[in-house]
C-alpha cells in the first residue's frame, strides 16, 4: 500500500483505484453541502470575472492601434536602440492601473515583401499617447522619418482574390532561466541578417519577425534574478513527472537542487570548470539585473500564396515546405544571440492569428541592451529593398507659425505631431525662393499658396509656362471668386484680356521711360544671340516716338513706323525731342536696302511674335482692358497660362516677361501711396528664370518690392538655369528658402544656407513632396527644418470652365484683330469690335 511519504504520484501509480475513490468522495462531500456549493460557485464566478476582465483589458489595449513605419536615416547610431527602449520604459503604469487597465505593449516588426521591400514598423496601441513613440524615434535616431498609419495594418498581407496562403512560423523563447543574459556584443548586424534571410521573395510572399515588448516591474525582475540562481535549463512538466517516476523506481535518499548546491559548495575539490561556469553565470545575471527591463515574446512567420485551382502537383505541400524553410531561416538568425542564454524555437498553432492579433501573454524578461540587440534599426547601408529616409527630419523652431490670418501655409512638419507650418505675410515680403526638379511638389506648394492668397483677399498674379499650375488653381477656386479672376489662357478660343505694355495712361508720362526700358530689355535678353546695338537703338527710338504721340500705341504700330513712309512721316512730324528728330532724319537718309538691313533682325522677331492671334490680342490689342494696379490693390487674381507647347518657348517667355514688366510698373506706382496703406500682394513665377528680364537689376527689384509690399515666389528647377546675376541676387535677397530634392552640385551651394543642421547629403536625398526650409521670423533667420507639402483637395468637376466663364463675363475684351497693324488710338478710347480701320487690308 502506498505510504503518504511517497507523494501523490506514487500513491496514484501504486493504488490508482484508491486515489480515484478518495478524489470522488472529496468532490461529493464538498458539493453535498451548501457551503461547498457556494465555494465552488464563488471560485467559478471569480474565474469568470477574471476572464472577462482580461478580455476587456486586452480589447481596450488593442483599440485604436496605429502603425508607425520608421524610415532608416542615412547614418544610424549603433547606440540609438538603447536610447529608444530606455526612453519608452517610462510608460510603465502604477500597480493599480496595471491591475484595472493592464499594461500596454509595443510591437517592433520587421516585414519583407517583394512589393514594399523591407520595412521596419512599430505597432502602438491606442493607450499610448499620440506622438510619443514618434518623438522617441526622432530622439534615438536623428534623421529618421516616421509615417503613422491608423488603423494598423496586419503584419502579413492578406491573400489576393482567388488564392489562399500557407503560413509557417513559430515562437522564440529563452531556453534557460530568464535571469541569464543573451549575447549583446554581437559584431554583426542582426537586422541585416534577418532582411538577407528574407531576400528574394516571390510575388505575394512575405516574411515577418515580430517582437512584442512591455516594461516590467522590479518585482518581476527580482523573481527572474532569483530563479537565475540555478543555471540549468528551464524544467518542464514532463521533466518533473519523469523525476517523480525515477525517484519511485529507485528508492533512496531524496536529493534536491538545494542539497546538491550545498554539497557542491562544501567540496573544495569539486569540478573546477563547473565552478567557473557558475561564477561567470552569476556575474552575468547580476549585470543583467541592472537597469530597466522588458517582458518580450518573439514570433516569426513566412507566408506563401497558393492558388485555389486544382492542381496535380500538390502546390500546398510545396508551399508549406517553402514557407517552413523561410521561417527556419528567420529563426536561425537569432542563434547569434547565444551566450549564457539562448533562444529556443517553439511550434505554435495558428501562428498567423497570433501574429495578426499581436497578443502578448507571459513573456521572457530582457534587459534594455538585450532588447536593443534584437530590435533596432540596421546600421549598415546598402541593404536590399530597405525603406530608408532620404534626409534627416528636423522639427521646426517654436517661433515658426502654425497658420493664421496673416500667414501663408507651407505644409506639415515631418516630425512629432506633424504640426502645420507657415510663413508670416510680413516675412513673405522678403520673398520665397523655391527650388526643385519636376515632380517633387513645387506646383502643389505654389497652388496652395495661391489659393490661400485668393481666399484671404490678397492680390496675386501668376505666370505659368507649363499650364498645369493654373489648371489646378482654376479647378479648386471657390465659385464666388470667379468675378475677381483675370485669365490669360493661350489654349482658349475666347478673346483674352489686353495688357498693352505701351499703354501709359495710368502711369503717365513719368512712367514712359520705364515702360520702354523694360520692353527693350525683355527683347534684348530673350533674343540676346541675335540682338545687337543697332536693333536696340532702333527699337528704343521707335517706342519712345510712338509713346510720345496722342493716343495709345501698341507693338503692332512698330512695324508700320519702320516700313511705311506715310505713317512714319505723320508720326515723326510732331516729334519735339531733338535726339529723336536726329535719329529719324538719319533714318530717312538711308536707302530702302539700308533700312531693310537695319530693321530686318528686329522685324522678323516682331512678326513671329505678332502673328499669333492670342499674343496679338493680349499684348497688342489696343488700350489695356485690365489694370494690374487694380489687381494688386483690390485683391484680384490674375492667372496667365502660357504653355510652351502652344506658344513656343520664346513666345511664352516674351509674353510672360511683358506681364511681369507690366506688374512691375504697377508696383513702382505704389511709391506714391503711404507705406501703411499699401496692401500686400504676390507675384508667383513658375520657371522664374524665363521671366526675370527687366531693366531693373534683380537685387534692386527684390529690395524695392519688399518696401512696396509685393512678395515674389520664385520657383525653378536648378541653379544652372540662373545667370550669375540672377543667382547672386536671389541668393542674397530672397531670404525664405524652400528646397526640394536637388542635384549634388546644387546641394553644395545651397548647404551654405542650411548647415550645420542640414548637410549636402540631406538636401540631395529629400523625398518627393518633402522639402527643407529656412524661413524668416520677424526678419530674423530661424534654424532650418524639414516639411512635407499637403496634397491638394480633389478638383471640382466643371469648376475650371465656370471660373473661366465668370472671368470673361465681367471683362470687356477686344475682338481678335485681323492680321496687320492697327491704328494708333486716342488715349482712353476702347476698340469697337464691330468696326475695322479702313486702312487695314
Amino acid at each position: 500500500m502506498a505510504s503518504p511519504e511517497q507523494g501523490w504520484l506514487g500513491r496514484a501509480l501504486l493504488a490508482p483505484g484508491t486515489t480515484l475513490r478518495d478524489l470522488a468522495e472529496m468532490v461529493e462531500h464538498g458539493l453535498g453541502s451548501a457551503a461547498g456549493t457556494i465555494s465552488v460557485l464563488s471560485v467559478l464566478g471569480a474565474l469568470a470575472a477574471v476572464g472577462v476582465l482580461r478580455r476587456g483589458r486586452r480589447r481596450r489595449l488593442g483599440a485604436r492601434a496605429r502603425q508607425i513605419t520608421v524610415l532608416t536615416p542615412p547614418e544610424v547610431d549603433a547606440k540609438g536602440a538603447l536610447a529608444f527602449w530606455a526612453h519608452l520604459i517610462g510608460q510603465l503604469r502604477p500597480s493599480w492601473a496595471r491591475m484595472l487597465f493592464g499594461q500596454p505593449h509595443l510591437g517592433f516588426e520587421y516585414t519583407v515583401t517583394p512589393e514594399e521591400g523591407a520595412a521596419i514598423r512599430v505597432w502602438v496601441p491606442g493607450a499610448v499617447p499620440p506622438g510619443l513613440v514618434e518623438r522617441a524615434v526622432a530622439s534615438a535616431w536623428p534623421g529618421a522619418h516616421t509615417d503613422t498609419h491608423q488603423p494598423a495594418r496586419p503584419p502579413l498581407p492578406n491573400p489576393i482574390g482567388g488564392s489562399t496562403r500557407v503560413v509557417a512560423g513559430g515562437e522564440l523563447r529563452l531556453g534557460r532561466r530568464e535571469g541569464l543574459p543573451l549575447r549583446t556584443d554581437y559584431d554583426g548586424d542582426l537586422v541585416r541578417n534577418l532582411i538577407t534571410a528574407a531576400d528574394d521573395l516571390g510575388p505575394g510572399q512575405a516574411a515577418c519577425v515580430q517582437i512584442l515588448a512591455r516594461p516590467v516591474t522590479g518585482r518581476r525582475v527580482a523573481r527572474a534574478m532569483h530563479a537565475a540562481a540555478s543555471t540549468g535549463a528551464r524544467p518542464s512538466v514532463l521533466a518533473g513527472l519523469m523525476r517523480e517516476v525515477l525517484n519511485l523506481l529507485t528508492p533512496g535518499p531524496v536529493t534536491t537542487r538545494a542539497s546538491r548546491a550545498g554539497a557542491g559548495s562544501e567540496r573544495p575539490g569539486g569540478d573546477r570548470q563547473m565552478v567557473m561556469e557558475y561564477s561567470a553565470a552569476a556575474r552575468a545575471a547580476a549585470a543583467k539585473a541592472r537597469g530597466a527591463h522588458w517582458e518580450t515574446v518573439v514570433r516569426y512567420a513566412a507566408s506563401i500564396p497558393v492558388s485555389d485551382e486544382p492542381d496535380d502537383t500538390n502546390p500546398r505541400a510545396q508551399a508549406r515546405a517553402a514557407a517552413r524553410g523561410r521561417a527556419d531561416a528567420l529563426a536561425t538568425v537569432f542563434g547569434a544571440c547565444t551566450d549564457h542564454n539562448y533562444y529556443r524555437r517553439r511550434h505554435r498553432l495558428r501562428v498567423a492569428t497570433l501574429i495578426q492579433q499581436r497578443r502578448l501573454g507571459r513573456g521572457d524578461v530582457l534587459s534594455v541592451p538585450e532588447l536593443a540587440t534584437i530590435a533596432h534599426l540596421p546600421t549598415e547601408t546598402g541593404l536590399p529593398g530597405l525603406q530608408r529616409a532620404g534626409a534627416r527630419a528636423l522639427s521646426p523652431a517654436p517661433e515658426i507659425p502654425v497658420g493664421g490670418e496673416y500667414t501663408k501655409p507651407l505644409g506639415l512638419a515631418d516630425t512629432g505631431t506633424r504640426r502645420p507650418v507657415a510663413v508670416k505675410i510680413s516675412d513673405a515680403r522678403h520673398h520665397l525662393h523655391i527650388l526643385g526638379p519636376t515632380g517633387v511638389g513645387k506646383s502643389t506648394l505654389l497652388a496652395r499658396t495661391i489659393l490661400d492668397d485668393a481666399e484671404a483677399g490678397r492680390g496675386v498674379i501668376v505666370v505659368d509656362p507649363k499650364g498645369d499650375l493654373v489648371t489646378d488653381v482654376l479647378s479648386r477656386l471657390p465659385a464666388r471668386l470667379g468675378e475677381r479672376v483675370v485669365l490669360f489662357d493661350a489654349d482658349s478660343t475666347a478673346p483674352p484680356p489686353c495688357v498693352n505694355p505701351l499703354d501709359i495712361g495710368r502711369i503717365g508720362r513719368a512712367g514712359m521711360d520705364l515702360a520702354v526700358d523694360n520692353l527693350v530689355t525683355v527683347f534684348h535678353r530673350i533674343f540676346h544671340q541675335w540682338w545687337g546695338p543697332r536693333s536696340d537703338d532702333i527699337m528704343r527710338a521707335s517706342l519712345l516716338t510712338l509713346c510720345a504721340q496722342p493716343g495709345t500705341a501698341t507693338l503692332a504700330d512698330l512695324p508700320r513706323l519702320l516700313i511705311e513712309p506715310a505713317f512714319r512721316a505723320r508720326v515723326t512730324r510732331t516729334t519735339k525731342d531733338p535726339v529723336l528728330r536726329g535719329f529719324w532724319d538719319s533714318y530717312e537718309q538711308l536707302s530702302d536696302t539700308g533700312r531693310a538691313q537695319l530693321t530686318g533682325p528686329l522685324l522678323n522677331k516682331l512678326r513671329a511674335f505678332l502673328l499669333r492671334p492670342f499674343v496679338r490680342a493680349a499684348i497688342a490689342g489696343g488700350p489695356s482692358t485690365v489694370e494690374f494696379a487694380d489687381i494688386l490693390d483690390e485683391g484680384g487674381i490674375c492667372l496667365a497660362r502660357l504653355p510652351k507647347g502652344s506658344l513656343g518657348e520664346e513666345t511664352s517667355r516674351l509674353v510672360g516677361s511683358l506681364l511681369v514688366a507690366r506688374t512691375w510698373q504697377a508696383v513702382t506706382a505704389r511709391a506714391r501711396i503711404p507705406s501703411a496703406d499699401r496692401p500686400d500682394a504676390a507675384l508667383v513665377l513658375d520657371e522664374a528664370q524665363n521671366f526675370l528680364n527687366l531693366s531693373t537689376p534683380i537685387e534692386d527689384m527684390l529690395a524695392e518690392a519688399r518696401g512696396l509690399r509685393l512678395s515674389l515666389l520664385l520657383a525653378h528647377q536648378n541653379l544652372s538655369q540662373l545667370s550669375r546675376e540672377l543667382r547672386d541676387g536671389i541668393s542674397a535677397n530672397a531670404r525664405n528658402k524652400i528646397v526640394f530634392a536637388v542635384s549634388p552640385d546644387d546641394a553644395r551651394d545651397l548647404a551654405r544656407h542650411t548647415e550645420p543642421w542640414l548637410s549636402e547629403h540631406d538636401l540631395s536625398h529629400l523625398d518627393a513632396f518633402h522639402a527643407a526650409a529656412r524661413l524668416l521670423v520677424d526678419g530674423r533667420n530661424a534654424r532650418p527644418f524639414t516639411l512635407t507639402t499637403r496634397p491638394l483637395d480633389p478638383p471640382i468637376p466643371g469648376r475650371a470652365r465656370e471660373i473661366a466663364a465668370a472671368a470673361r463675363a465681367h471683362l470687356t475684351t477686344p475682338a481678335l484683330p485681323e492680321p496687320g497693324p492697327g491704328p494708333v488710338l486716342d488715349r482712353g478710347q476702347r476698340p469697337d469690335p464691330a468696326r475695322r480701320d479702313p486702312r487695314q487690308p
